[in-house]
Formats: structure tokens, C-alpha cells, sequence
């Protein structure tokens, strides 16, 4: 499909990334906000740009509009969850399909802590935080006024500060202890995996209650151990690769050819402090298979 009328196929690749990357921040999944983009792309083939000043601009803000919609109407569903909810896995890695605005408001644990907002809250921190929008204009999406926006992203900013300033491992670094744990969990090693967690570690695992999965988060190294353990034994998956998800590594396990688990860690001194697998398939449908 090619776009014609006004907007010129250019300068539509030229911020789709933004238009993308602005809805995926919003909704936390890939599937809606690739929705919301091609909704974003068809109106703006059809619509007299002469008066639009700022294309990028005008453009995330149909993005920001048609995801909060989406947004309060998901939060149903995301309530009656079964389990931990965790985000969809976008690559950015040399792999990926598309390039994203990528900044560390797109990593999986700032997307997470985004997830405990409200929309309102969300949309003004992307906005806001992300896009530099002034808050006249944010109060055009919401519906309400400059102070009203000014105070939600405020408040959402001081929830995810938290996730700003903790450490975080370099990239060879986390591909280390990735394969490090991968290797010990194959081996039935707990020694080795309580060596590389944190002794306050927390495991959040997103089955869906699609795949079996802890639907509650598990605190601490030696039962994160033996759980990691048990589900070697229980799936006996014979392949693994590191992949880039969300601008950081992420180990990629699979069985038969088929992607079975996505695991990301954050790590401080050199041991896991949060491990979170993802295990629903629908999920990752979007990431293929070997």
C-alpha cells in the first residue's frame, strides 16, 4: 500500500519512528501500537496538511490521542489479567524490522513501572518527557488544562524516578550473566545460580494464563534458583540465542525451533537484582522463531 495525497511518502518514514515509538510508550504493547500507527498514517494521507507547521509534531499527537483511547479502554482487560503483566518485547537490535525512537523511556523496566500509571498520567510523562510538548498542548489531548497536564506529569515522573537512577549493567556485562545463568540452570547448578542473584532478588515471569508460569512475583536467590532449575527439567528447551529487545541483551530460549521463553535482568554489582520471563506466546509472536 503507498501513500497518496498530501503527505509524501518521505517524509511519512521520516517520523513514523516517532509515531510508533509515541504509541508504544503509551500502550506498552507492539500489536496496538502498530494499529494506531497505520490509523495515524491513513489520516494523515487523507488530511489537507497546508496549516500543519510541525508534521512531527502533529502526528505524535494523533499517536498520543488514538492511544490514550485505547489505552482507558484496555485497562480492563489489564486488570483481569491472569498473573504479572509484562510488556511486549520490541526489538531494536540489527534485527529489527523497523527503527524505533529509542531512548531508556522504551526499556522493559521503565515500561513496567509506566504500566502502575494511570493514562492520563502516561500520556503526559510521553508527551511531556519524551517529546517536549508543552503542556497547552498536552491539555489538547487529554482534554483538560496546562496546570491539569502539568500536574500528571509530574506525578508520574515521581513514580518512575525510582527506575532512573538505578545502575545499570553494560551490555557485555548483562550478555555475561545471561549466559552464565543459562549455563547453570541447564546444569541443575544452584550453587552457581544463587552465586549470580542478589539475595533480594524478585522473579516476574508473564505467562498469560496461556503457559504455566509464577503468577505471583519470587522473592529471593535460592528460590529463584530452584524455580529456574525445575523449568529446565520441566521443558527441556534444546536452543538459546542473545537478541536486543528494548535496547538492551534479552536471552531468547527455545524448543523445537519454536521461542518458548524472553528473559531480561536488571543487575547491580555484578548479580541479579530483578529477573523477568516472559512465557506467553502471544506476546512474542512478533519476534519469530529459529
Amino acid at each position: 500500500m503507498e501513500l497518496t495525497g498530501p503527505l509524501a511518502e518521505a517524509d511519512w518514514e521520516s517520523h513514523r519512528p516517532a509515531v510508533f515509538g509515541a504509541a508504544y510508550r503509551i500502550l506498552g504493547t507492539v500489536a496496538e501500537a502498530e494499529d494506531v500507527t497505520q490509523e495515524v498514517w491513513l489520516r494523515a494521507a487523507a488530511a489537507d496538511l497546508s496549516e500543519v507547521r510541525d508534521l512531527r509534531a502533529w502526528l505524535v499527537t494523533l499517536a498520543a490521542r488514538a492511544s490514550y483511547n485505547v489505552l482507558k479502554s484496555a485497562r480492563v482487560r489489564r486488570e483481569s489479567y491472569v498473573g504479572s503483566w509484562l510488556p511486549e518485547p520490541l526489538l531494536t537490535g540489527p534485527d529489527a524490522a523497523a527503527r524505533v525512537l529509542m531512548d531508556e523511556s522504551v526499556s522493559t523496566a521503565m515500561l513496567v513501572v509506566m504500566e502502575t500509571l494511570t493514562p492520563a498520567e502516561r500520556v503526559a510523562l510521553v508527551l511531556h518527557d519524551v517529546f517536549d510538548f508543552p503542556f497547552g498542548r498536552i491539555a489538547e489531548v487529554l482534554g483538560g488544562t496546562p496546570a491539569a497536564g502539568r500536574k500528571l506529569a509530574s506525578r508520574a515522573r515521581a513514580r518512575v524516578s525510582a527506575v532512573k537512577v538505578r545502575p545499570r549493567a553494560s551490555r557485555a556485562e548483562a550478555e555475561r550473566v545471561l549466559k552464565a545463568f543459562k549455563a547453570a540452570a541447564d546444569a541443575g547448578d544452584i550453587a552457581g545460580l544463587v552465586e549470580l542473584l542478589d539475595p533480594e532478588a524478585v522473579y516476574v515471569a508473564d505467562g498469560g494464563g496461556k503457559v504455566t508460569a509464577a503468577r505471583r512475583p519470587v522473592r529471593g536467590a535460592e528460590r529463584i534458583a530452584l524455580l529456574a532449575a525445575r523449568q529446565i527439567e520441566l521443558r527441556r528447551p534444546d536452543a538459546f540465542q542473545i537478541i536486543e529487545v528494548n535496547g538492551n541483551p534479552a536471552l531468547a530460549t527455545y524448543r523445537g525451533g519454536e521461542l518458548v521463553w524472553l528473559d531480561t535482568v536488571e543487575i547491580a554489582d555484578g548479580r541479579i537484582t530483578v529477573f523477568r520471563r516472559l512465557a506467553n506466546p502471544a506476546k512474542f509472536r512478533h519476534i519469530g522463531h529459529i
